[in-house]
């Protein structure tokens, strides 16, 4: 695959990753595993092999108001791949609009200069 059609792709999945935050994050509230602490002490091996093995986030209640949330790292940087994405309202809006011409079908490919 060509450089320039390398990076297209790229920036293509990351406006995608932007449109589907909000969905993301609903369905995975959805599937959350919650246990107690002592119940998380009596099995942590198998607790910490679903977040690790199948994406799953787990949440550890710790008493009133209280807890610990425990995912994987992979998880983990794309969260904060996504948040640093989003953490500023020009690079919002460049997003968004770049989105919007994708939809219109107003776009073009350029090369890039090795």
């Amino acid at each position: 695959m060509e450089y320039g059609k390398t990076v297209f792709l790229k920036l293509y999945l990351l406006l995608k990753v932007h449109t589907f935050v909000h969905i993301i994050v609903q369905l995975k509230q959805a599937i959350m595993l919650t246990t107690t602490i002592s119940d998380f002490r009596k099995d942590i091996k198998k607790y910490l092999d679903n977040v690790s093995q199948n994406f799953e986030t787990l949440i550890i209640n710790r008493g009133k108001d209280s807890g610990v949330v425990v995912m994987s790292l992979d998880e983990y940087n794309s969260l904060s791949a996504t948040q640093h994405e989003l953490s500023s309202k020009i690079n919002e809006k460049r997003l968004d609009s770049a989105i919007e011409k994708l939809r219109r079908g107003d776009s073009f490919n350029k090369e890039l200069i090795d």
